[in-house]
This record gives structure tokens, C-alpha cells and sequence, in this order.
């Protein structure tokens, strides 16, 4: 077999079921394999979309996701994905096709050292050598991006190795200097228990690890059976049911009020999977002044690295959790002790609930995420499960955060560490190729959509049957609320009021689409976006305002305005 094939049939023994990609002259041998292969190639219009869609794939199965690009700017066009991939913590294989081996390094036609140009951002990169070492360099990429703290990996390989004759390969790496850890160690274990039960003011803060480590059952029994209030960050959304009475909804900079007092006034705070982000904890020597901290975590590295754990405890957060829900059921902690905790907890939530969002004479953006809240209720879930959401990055997505109400996880797709605008409509095309039977809805905004808008094509010829809710407020809006609350005002390069036409668009490039400015109109709009068989989209002509409450960057959590 050539390289390529072996390639390709690495790619099979790995349970690849499709690969998004783009052709060009340097990956055209691979290309060619997959011709014979039953995995499913996915041609999108955009490198970048490639692996974004890739992580849609990945954050909606928790499988590996694969993006397969030429060399030279096909290659450098995944860099913005691999940061994102790698922020988010995704399983993700990147495959870079690369020059011929004797043309390395003589700046040929479209050579890129994309090994040096993305080392910063992967978890582990390989610049294949051999033909022979093709398929071994496959399955050790798929082995790193899945096991431990998952992330992306890159295979670069050279046209003329992909051409050459290969060997075949076992499916099991030889990895002696890898080496992860999930069993959580027992004294810590026992220490994280004692904390809890001696806690009078606990709060579980759970993060995008806890996703990865399927802890959702977990979580939310160890919460329940001891009363423990509990706030996700954004990458945590559904992991806890959002209308459990335990949750205090999202926490971080457009959090709720309860979420970030009660991380302000606790007196420990149980991080799972979550890293202590700046969004989070604004001016870090105010986050939790009179917390113990307690850091589940499988990354070591994570632990201390932003607030001192006072009880650190490495390993893998579902095993963790089950751990000290068992340890605490042997301590058998009084839960009246919570008793005051929980009547302050509730009246922070009785006085500062979700805003009650009303139309003006345009419609008002919170509003339409509640209308397509309950739009998304009333679809049957059927074989596909709940609505999955995927987003841009912007107003609209902490709208969409904290108005939409997610009961599983899985269901929401987002970019949180990068905050990569472009994210969501090829997001959802990986996470609806992944699902075909759930229904993807695509909530975005117009600068954001700009990015990634050939993507469209991209759905309607996949025929993959996403829904995307356009929030047009004409502007980079949450460039614009910062320029108006903390540069005086002054809207540098933050208008878009170009006059696009995006039904013309959208219908140009094979999508469904229609456009509602009339708040009577909304929820009929909604429900015929919804039940289109293809690709849709909904332009809602929205009322600039800001997205509060929020805290200013920098600033104390507990500090929150509007």
C-alpha cells in the first residue's frame, strides 16, 4: 500500500467515521485514498471551517474529530482552530499535508513549517519521516488527543512519503514517556470530603472538564444527595440541569449576581474541571477571599496555577466525584447545617432572577432567545435527543447562555478560551454530520457570521439540515457596549450598518431563509425556520442595547453593574 492508504486505514482502525477537509496539489495523494474508503469526506469552503467543524464533530460525541488540509495556507489557515481546539481542551486530529521531503526547506511553492508554526498550540505534533511511519504517527495522534486532557494533535505529511510504498502498523502506540493519570489519589480524596462536610457555605464550581470526563451523573449526585449549590461556567452549561433548584446559574463577567456572590461569600469552593479563567474570576485577589479551595482536576499542571488549592486532587473528575460522594456518605454530614447558606443563596435569587425581557418598538434580543427557548422545548427530541446549540462569539452567545436553559450535556457547543468568532455554523454542520437526527441551531451574530458565511454553501450542499438564528444588531456589539462603558464612547470600527442583504445571501448560497423585524412576528418566524428539511436561516433585526449584568475586566467578580 502507499503511505496514503495506510494512512486511511489507520484512520478506519481508529473508528474515523468522517473527515472534513479541503483539497490542494500536496494532499491530493491522501485524497485520493478516501476515495476508497468508507469514511465520509465533508469538502468545506475554508480550511479553518474544516477544523472547526472537526470540534463540532468532537464537543458533540466526545469522539476524536478529524480536519485533513493541504500545505502551505490550507495549513495555516487551521492555526486558528488548533488554538481553539486547544483552549477548549477538544479531541482533535489536525492532518497537514506538507512538500516533498527533498523540497523541504528551499521556501518551495506553498511550504510552511506548520510544526514550528503551531508547537505554542498543540498538545503533541508529529512531522512524519518515513512512509513506514505513517500509520504508527495516526494512531499515536488519535491515542494523545483522546486520553488524559484531551486536545489537538497534528500529522504533517509529506506528498511524496503519502505516495511511497508503507507497511502496515499496529493499532496499539508504544508511548513509554506518556503517561496519564486518572485515579484520584485516596488522603486527598478523604481531605476534599472532610472540607465538605465541615463547609457552611460550599459551592461546586464545575468547568468544561467535567464534560470531558462524562462526570454529569456524577455531579449532580453528589449535589443533590448533600444539598451543594452548584455554578458552571460557560463550557459547563448542561452538565447541570439549568432548572434544578440547585443550580445558581452561570458565573464569570455576564454571569448571574447569586453565581458570583455566592463564590464571593463562600467558604469553599469545589473546582471540577474548570481552570480559574479570568473571565471567571476577574481581579484574582478578590475571587473567594474567605474560600478553602478544593481543585479537582486531571491536568496537574492546572492545579495552583491561578488560585492556591488548599486541597488538590489530580485525576479524573468523574472518579473523583464518585470518590468523595462515597467517603462523604461515610462521614454522614449534617445538611441542616446549610440551612442559612441556602435562605441567603435564595433570596439573591429572588431578587436578582432573569431580567423579565420585553419588546420595544424593535425586538429585543433576550426576548428572542426566550422565544427560541421555547421553540426549542416544543421540538420532539425524537432519536436525535435534545436540540444541540452551537454559537459565535459575542452579545449573542452570553444571551444565549443565559437564556436558553440546557438540561444535558453535550447540547451546547461553544468557543470559550479563544472566543473565536466563526466558530458556530461550521461547529454545527460537524455536530450535525455527527447527529443527523437532533436538531442544530446555529445562534450567531452579523459580525460574527461574516466570518465563516461560505459556509453556508457548505450546509446546503452536505444537505445538513442546520438552523441558524441571526441576532443583526448592525454592529460588533460587544466591541461596541465596551467602547461605550469604558472608552468614553468612542465606537472605533464597530459599526456594520452595511446594508446586507441576507436573505439574498443566504438564498444565494442554497440556504432557506427569512427575516422578521415585527416582535409579533417573531415566534411564527421561529417555528417555520425550524421546521424547514434543509438549511435555514433567520435574520431578527434586534435592538441595540448591552448585555448585563456584567463586571468590568479586571475588576472584582462580586462587582457586577446593570
Amino acid at each position: 500500500m502507499r503511505g496514503a492508504d495506510r494512512l486511511i486505514e489507520a484512520l478506519e482502525r481508529e473508528g474515523t467515521e468522517v473527515v472534513f477537509g479541503l483539497p490542494g496539489g500536496a494532499s491530493l495523494p491522501i485524497h485520493d485514498a478516501l476515495e476508497d474508503s468508507p469514511i465520509r469526506h465533508v469538502l468545506v469552503r475554508h480550511e479553518a471551517a474544516a477544523g472547526h467543524a472537526a470540534e463540532g464533530y468532537a464537543k458533540a460525541t466526545g469522539r476524536v474529530g478529524v480536519a485533513l488540509v493541504t500545505s502551505g495556507p490550507g495549513a495555516t489557515n487551521l492555526v486558528t482552530p488548533i488554538a481553539d481546539a486547544m483552549a477548549d481542551s477538544v479531541p482533535t486530529v489536525f492532518l497537514t499535508a506538507q512538500v516533498s521531503t527533498p523540497l523541504r526547506g528551499t521556501n518551495a511553492f506553498q511550504e510552511c513549517d506548520v510544526i514550528g508554526v503551531t508547537q505554542p498550540i498543540v498538545k503533541h505534533s508529529i512531522a512524519v519521516e518515513s512512509a513506514d511511519a505513517i500509520a504508527p504517527a495516526i494512531h499515536e495522534a488519535f491515542h494523545v488527543a483522546r486520553t488524559g486532557r484531551p486536545g489537538p494533535v497534528l500529522v504533517d505529511v509529506p506528498s511524496d512519503l503519502a505516495k511511497a510504498p508503507a507497511r502496515a502498523a499496529t493499532a496499539a502506540p508504544s508511548l513509554p514517556g506518556y503517561r496519564t493519570r486518572t485515579a484520584p489519589n485516596g488522603r486527598q480524596v478523604r481531605r476534599a470530603a472532610e472540607a465538605i462536610a465541615a463547609a457552611r457555605r460550599p459551592v461546586l464550581y464545575a468547568g468544561g472538564g467535567i464534560v470531558h470526563a462524562g462526570g454529569s451523573d456524577a455531579l449532580r449526585a453528589l449535589a443533590r444527595t448533600h444539598r451543594l449549590p452548584v455554578t458552571t461556567t460557560l463550557m459547563a452549561l448542561g452538565c447541570f440541569p439549568a432548572d434544578d433548584p440547585l443550580w445558581l446559574g452561570m458565573l464569570g463577567m455576564h454571569g448571574t449576581r447569586p453565581a458570583n456572590w455566592a463564590i464571593d461569600e463562600a467558604d469553599l469552593v469545589v473546582a471540577i474541571g474548570a481552570r480559574f479563567d479570568d473571565r471567571v474570576t476577574g481581579e484574582v485577589a478578590s475571587f473567594a477571599p474567605g474560600a478553602k479551595v478544593v481543585h479537582l482536576d486531571l491536568d496537574a499542571a492546572e492545579i495552583s496555577k491561578i488560585v492556591p488549592a488548599h486541597v488538590p486532587v489530580v485525576g479524573d473528575a468523574r472518579r473523583a466525584l464518585e470518590a468523595i460522594a462515597a467517603e462523604l456518605d461515610r462521614i454522614a454530614p449534617d445538611a441542616g447545617r446549610l440551612d442559612p447558606w441556602w435562605a441567603r443563596l435564595d433570596a439573591w435569587r429572588a431578587e436578582h432572577g432573569p431580567r423579565a425581557a420585553v419588546h420595544g418598538e424593535r425586538i429585543d434580543p433576550e426576548a428572542a432567545l426566550d422565544a427560541l427557548a421555547e421553540a426549542l422545548d416544543r421540538v420532539d427530541a425524537g432519536p436525535g435527543g435534545p436540540p444541540i446549540v452551537t454559537t459565535d462569539v459575542g452579545q449573542h452567545q452570553m444571551w444565549a447562555a443565559n437564556r436558553l436553559r440546557f438540561r444535558e450535556p453535550r447540547r451546547w457547543l461553544t468557543s470559550g478560551g479563544l472566543g473565536t468568532m466563526g466558530f458556530g455554523v461550521p461547529a454545527a454542520i460537524g455536530a450535525q454530520v455527527a447527529m443527523p437526527d437532533a436538531t442544530v441551531v446555529c445562534v450567531t451574530g452579523d459580525g460574527s457570521l461574516l466570518m465563516h458565511l461560505q459556509e453556508l454553501a457548505t450546509a446546503a450542499a452536505e444537505r445538513a439540515p442546520i438552523k441558524v438564528v441571526l441576532l443583526d444588531n448592525a454592529s460588533l456589539g460587544m466591541v461596541r457596549q465596551q467602547q461605550d462603558l469604558f472608552w468614553g464612547g468612542r465606537r472605533t470600527a464597530s459599526a456594520l450598518d452595511d446594508g446586507l442583504d441576507w436573505e439574498l445571501i443566504a438564498r444565494g448560497l442554497g440556504v432557506a431563509a427569512r427575516a422578521v423585524e415585527a416582535p409579533e412576528e417573531l415566534e411564527e418566524a421561529l417555528a417555520a425556520t425550524l421546521d424547514e428539511p434543509g438549511p435555514a436561516l433567520l435574520r431578527i433585526d434586534v435592538a441595540t442595547v448591552d448585555c448585563l449584568p456584567m463586571f468590568a475586566p479586571g475588576t472584582p467578580a462580586r462587582a457586577m453593574f446593570g
